[in-house]
């Protein structure tokens, strides 16, 4: 008997067309495009505009492209789930409005919030559901409008993060491709060192707490860039 594996049937990907520029983020913060380029090696990135747009709208433009490509039928899904650290709302998840507005309705779905690592806890969620049989037809959706969450005065976040989706099909196949295997750890000791300081639980939002803007990306670089350096240097000793 042959074992199920979830294989990635199609993948498409969205981004908005407004692009900000280093020049433009120079004007905004003591920065230059020598000076990000040197740093963080980003040139440009877009950036979702218009009232009343959010994750959901990056979201569904990934989704719909998605399944047009793989000529799939919406009602043919049987679970979605995004990745996100900037839904529309608290609630509803923001799955769900990406669900009704790509026409998806026999399916259930649900918000990962995991930070940089959302996609690829998504993408492990996603594929256990495939190999257990449950179900056929799963979208794994990434979408990020990170400008809602960017203090465009602080020179340490400005330049790094942008707006955009990305979504995958992941279906079931008995051949030997596909996800073979992932190994997932967290370690929160470095939550110090990147977070949003107001609007969850612990400090909800108030006068004070905007004032503060407290309820932006708060990030030391240098630590961060450590963290990932060893991580990636522990991955390499260890395969």
């Amino acid at each position: 008997m042959n074992c199920i594996k979830a294989f990635i049937t199609g993948v498409h990907g969205y981004v908005p067309d407004y692009i900000l520029t280093n020049e433009e983020i120079s004007k905004m913060v003591d920065t230059s495009d020598e000076w990000i380029m040197t740093r963080i090696g980003i040139k440009e990135r877009r950036i979702l505009k218009g009232e009343g747009k959010g994750s959901s709208d990056l979201g569904y433009e990934a989704v719909k492209g998605l399944l047009e490509k793989t000529k799939t039928n919406p009602k043919d899904i049987d679970f979605l789930v995004c990745a996100t650290v900037t839904p529309d709302m608290q609630f509803p998840a923001t799955a769900n409005i990406i669900s009704d507005k790509v026409g998806i309705k026999n399916a259930f779905s649900f918000d990962l919030n995991a930070g940089c690592s959302g996609f690829l806890f998504a993408l492990a969620t996603a594929t256990t559901y495939i190999e257990s049989g449950r179900c056929k037809k799963i979208v794994v959706v990434g979408t990020e409008k990170m400008s809602s969450i960017v203090d465009y005065s602080d020179r340490a976040t400005c330049p790094i993060f942008g707006d955009g989706a990305g979504a995958i099909l992941l279906e079931p196949t008995s051949e030997n491709l596909g996800i073979l295997d992932f190994k997932l750890q967290v370690d929160g000791a470095g939550k110090k060192h990147l977070h949003q300081k107001a609007g969850g639980s612990v400090k909800p939002a108030s006068h004070q707490t905007v004032d503060a803007k407290e309820h932006y990306i708060y990030q030391e670089g240098q630590p961060v860039f450590n963290m990932l350096y060893l991580t990636w240097l522990m991955f390499l000793l260890k395969s």
